[in-house]
């Protein structure tokens, strides 16, 4: 960031309740932070903006907890407005803190280097596009280095040998081999992406600050597994959701990627019952609590699965997948064992 970009930063940090009132109004003040739920103000939790200096850092910086995302207040206005040009930005942030205009950019800002696309939609579509299927590349290990094997379906998953990796705004970028996910809406049209970067080989997650990260327009909208009709399993991680596929792998499958968008995801039309698939944290709480009522509201019966460890990845690797068959038989409604799941000998 430029010496003059910085300092606008700083101004816009001095009156960051204010901002935050302007770009994220679908957000509201908790104690010390401003909490919405993304950069592009959509309504929610997941994200924190602080409202003044402390010992964490300036006034102004935000961290999407869903996401990992992270940023400051210019970065609010650039995604909230969708200005794809710096230039764009930086008047728009004169105009809230009623400045005289600039006449050009802040010295040393390359257009051609500004942030991110005015259409996050379109970036994800073209990364997504770049990435090629999952067989035979290190996704496939990965995936099965962590218990899963139902991999059929798994058209939303793909590989990109070299996504694009920055920790900060400040750091510098890496080319890291990545899972790439299509976060869909219920036609199919891909809203956003969902990147986990890898380690050369597969065995792991990258050892990176935040080897998870998501873009795009993810409200509603899910990585998909299977197509749904009157019966879906909706849950929070890519991981978590293939680990119950391994033990249930003919049934329809959504990964909304955190508790809040779970909270919030879009129902198929002619759904009849849906399979809360929770983490067994706080979060996860919150999420079974506002799903099951949301859908009751509407309708649609609404079963509970929860793992015994922290989630249905780690039931699978700790127990295997015949003990996890075993856990999920009990909990299912008594038509659905035979529909969805291959019984073990």
């Amino acid at each position: 960031m430029t010496d003059a970009a910085h300092d606008l930063a700083r101004q816009l940090g001095r009156q960051a309740e204010a901002a935050c009132r302007h770009y994220l109004s679908a957000g509201r003040r908790q104690g010390h932070y401003w909490q919405v739920g993304d950069v592009r103000n959509t309504p929610g939790r997941s994200m924190f903006v602080r409202l003044r200096d402390s010992a964490k850092g300036p006034a102004g910086k935000w961290t999407d907890a869903a996401t990992g995302e992270h940023g400051d207040l210019l970065d609010v206005i650039r995604e909230s407005r969708g200005l794809s040009i710096f230039a764009d930005v930086v008047a728009e942030a004169e105009t809230f803190l009623r400045l005289p205009k600039s006449r050009r950019e802040p010295e040393g800002v390359d257009r051609r280097a500004a942030p991110t696309s005015a259409n996050p939609v379109i970036s994800a579509q073209r990364l997504f596009a770049a990435a090629k299927p999952i067989p035979g590349t290190i996704v496939e290990t990965y995936l099965r280095n962590r218990g899963i094997t139902a991999l059929h379906e798994t058209g939303s998953l793909r590989f990109h040998p070299r996504c694009y990796y920055r920790p900060d705004a400040h750091g510098s970028t890496q080319l890291l081999p990545a899972m790439i996910a299509s976060v869909t809406d219920l036609t199919g049209r891909i809203m956003g992406i969902h990147r986990t970067w890898l380690t050369p080989d597969g065995s792991d997650k990258a050892t990176i600050a935040t080897p998870r990260r998501a873009m795009g327009h993810l409200l509603e909208h899910a990585v998909r597994f299977g197509e749904a009709d009157d019966v879906l399993a909706a849950g929070e991680g890519i991981e978590t959701i293939l680990s119950v596929r391994t033990a249930l792998p003919n049934l329809p499958m959504a990964a909304a990627l955190s508790a809040a968008h779970l909270a919030v995801i879009a129902y198929p039309p002619g759904l009849r019952r849906l399979y809360i698939v929770r983490d067994n944290d706080p979060a996860g709480d919150r999420a079974r609590d506002s799903v099951a009522s949301r859908a009751a509201s509407v309708g649609i019966e609404a079963i509970v699965l929860s793992p015994a460890l922290g989630d249905f990845n780690e039931d699978l690797r700790a127990f295997g997948v015949y003990a996890l068959q075993a856990e999920l038989r009990g909990l299912l409604a008594h038509e659905d064992v035979s529909r969805f799941m291959v019984l073990s000998p």
